[in-house]
C-alpha cells in the first residue's frame, strides 16, 4: 500500500508544480478511478502527506459530486520548521511521519537530501535499538526536534 500512497502523493504534487498557483483542485472519485483504488486511500493520503504541519491545507467534500483542494501554503522556512518542533515538542514520532517530515524539508530546500537520509538514519529502529519499544517515538521524537533546533540556528 505504501507504493500506491507514494504515487498518489507524486501525482497531486506534480500537478501542483505544473499549476501557475499554489492550488490544485481534482474530483476525489476521480482520483480513485485513475488509481484503481477506494477513496478512503485518497484520504489517507491527505490526512498523512497533505497536512498543515508539512505545508499544506486541504478541504474536500465527499459524495459523487466530491472535490479535493489542495493548498500550498507559504510560510516562511522558519515558521515551518518551528511549527514542525511545535508539533514534537510532547508528541511521539513515528518513522514514517519523520520520513515524510524530512521528504518536506527537502522539498522546501531546507535541507539536502543526504541530510534528510543522515537524519533519518539517526533515529530510525535499528539506531534506537537499544531502547525500549514503548519508548521509541518519544525519544525518537526528541532526537529529530533537536536536529530542528540545528537547523534554526
Amino acid at each position: 500500500m505504501a507504493g500506491l500512497t507514494n504515487e498518489i502523493e507524486q501525482f497531486l504534487l506534480d500537478m501542483m508544480e505544473r499549476g501557475n498557483d499554489n492550488m490544485i483542485e481534482i474530483g476525489r472519485n476521480d482520483l480513485a478511478q485513475q488509481f484503481e483504488c477506494a477513496p478512503s486511500q485518497i484520504n489517507y493520503v491527505l490526512t498523512t502527506r497533505f497536512t498543515l504541519n508539512n505545508g499544506y491545507y486541504t478541504e474536500s467534500r465527499r459524495g459523487g459530486s466530491g472535490f479535493i483542494r489542495i493548498f500550498r501554503l507559504n510560510r516562511e522556512p522558519e515558521d515551518f520548521v518551528r511549527g514542525l518542533m511545535d508539533e514534537l515538542d510532547d508528541s511521539q514520532l513515528t518513522t514514517d511521519k519523520a520520513r515524510q517530515a524530512l521528504k518536506t524539508l527537502v522539498r522546501r530546500e531546507l535541507i539536502s537530501e543526504s541530510e534528510a537520509q543522515l537524519m533519518l538514519l539517526a533515529i530510525d529502529d535499528h539506531a534506537l535499538c537499544d531502547v525500549d519499544r514503548k519508548d521509541r517515538n518519544r525519544v525518537r521524537a526528541r532526537i529529530f526536534r533537536n536536529m530542528l533546533v540545528f537547523l534554526l540556528r
